[in-house]
């Protein structure tokens, strides 16, 4: 039988292919100045409104939570030490929104060197100071388990106390280098974020290198203690033939494991694929850069939620740090009508 195209004139058959071939590269130009689009109005509207509910959240919670710990919080036990780092680390991150959320809603990225680097290295700062503090905690939680008088030399106040400090000097140290990568583009004086700034090579070297260690090895520990809580709370409950006052920290393995598991995975990910999108060796086109590009975009946000969420653990993992919260605002009310009367 005979082909379709024997039917039809050469000339003819050649247009309507050059017409398909155009329709098809017409169709991915529109795409790609959809991406284009998206990816303006991601940085002018997305970034600025995410970052500001995470400013007004998270203020609100980590102050109740500092302020908390200084007035209420009387004996200081390791787990209190650890979360009280963990919010000066989320309110150092947050002071630095305002500006983040003014640059990107103006389009206006240049505000100098310095505050250009503080700002970026702040950002990190935080984002690995909170997963090491709450690997502390949660092996504070199982030791507190295996020891519940506070016997275990990891649970003095002071070892605490040096193992905060250290925390604080390791992702300094791990940070450090990131200050001579981040660059801003060439011809432009604007702040680039870590991922879209400097060397590409260079850059997505110190990017797996943060994803393990800073990220993938504390999260495994994190787990592996997490997992050893289930355990032993599994055997007390066979012990006791009672499970109902385990629901409780079984609630807070799942919420502390999925919380950096589900925001911290994409943005790690999406971090390494848009410095690796930079590189040379890597030929593409344009739009996949900006398809890339707005993905990672969408990930960034999420991934510092942590900073509101975290205040969730000082009144689930703290030691009555809720009922101390209360009773004061409640004294506090009374002394203030008597005074009022």
């Amino acid at each position: 039988m005979a082909s379709p195209g024997w039917l039809l004139p050469a000339s003819l058959l050649s247009y309507l292919q050059f017409d398909a071939n155009f329709f098809l590269l017409q169709e991915w130009n529109t795409s790609c100045q959809n991406w284009k689009a998206v990816e303006t109005a991601l940085e002018r509207f997305y970034l600025p409104i995410f970052y500001g509910m995470e400013f007004v959240g998270g203020m609100l919670g980590n102050m109740v939570v500092v302020f908390g710990y200084i007035f209420c919080l009387k004996t200081w036990n390791s787990s209190n030490i650890y979360l009280f780092n963990l919010a000066i680390s989320d309110l150092a991150f947050l002071c630095t929104l305002p500006i983040l959320i003014r640059a990107y809603a103006l389009g206006e990225r240049a505000y100098g060197v310095v505050l250009c680097l503080l700002n970026r290295f702040l950002l990190h700062t935080n984002l690995y100071t909170s997963i090491l503090f709450l690997t502390l905690v949660s092996i504070d939680r199982y030791l507190l388990m295996q020891h519940p008088f506070r016997n275990h030399r990891l649970q003095k106040r002071a070892w605490a106390i040096l193992l905060s400090l250290g925390v604080w000097v390791l992702v300094t140290l791990h940070l450090l280098p990131m200050l001579s990568l981040i660059r801003p583009a060439e011809n432009s004086t604007n702040c680039t974020d870590y991922a879209s700034s400097g060397d590409a090579f260079y850059s997505l070297l110190y990017s797996m290198y943060l994803t393990v260690v800073g990220f993938l090895l504390p999260l495994c520990v994190m787990c592996c203690f997490y997992l050893k809580i289930v355990f032993f709370l599994q055997q007390r409950s066979l012990r006791l033939a009672s499970a109902l006052p385990l629901e409780k920290p079984l609630r807070l393995v799942a919420l502390g494991v999925s919380i950096f598991s589900v925001l911290f995975t994409p943005y790690h990910l999406l971090r390494n694929v848009r410095i690796a999108s930079r590189l040379e060796v890597w030929s593409q086109s344009e739009c996949s850069q900006v398809i890339i590009h707005t993905l990672y975009i969408l990930s960034r946000p999420l991934a510092f939620l942590n900073s509101v969420i975290n205040p969730v653990f000082y009144f689930l993992m703290g030691d009555h740090f809720r009922d101390m919260l209360l009773s004061k605002l409640r004294q506090h009310c009374k002394t203030h009508a008597l005074f009022r009367r």
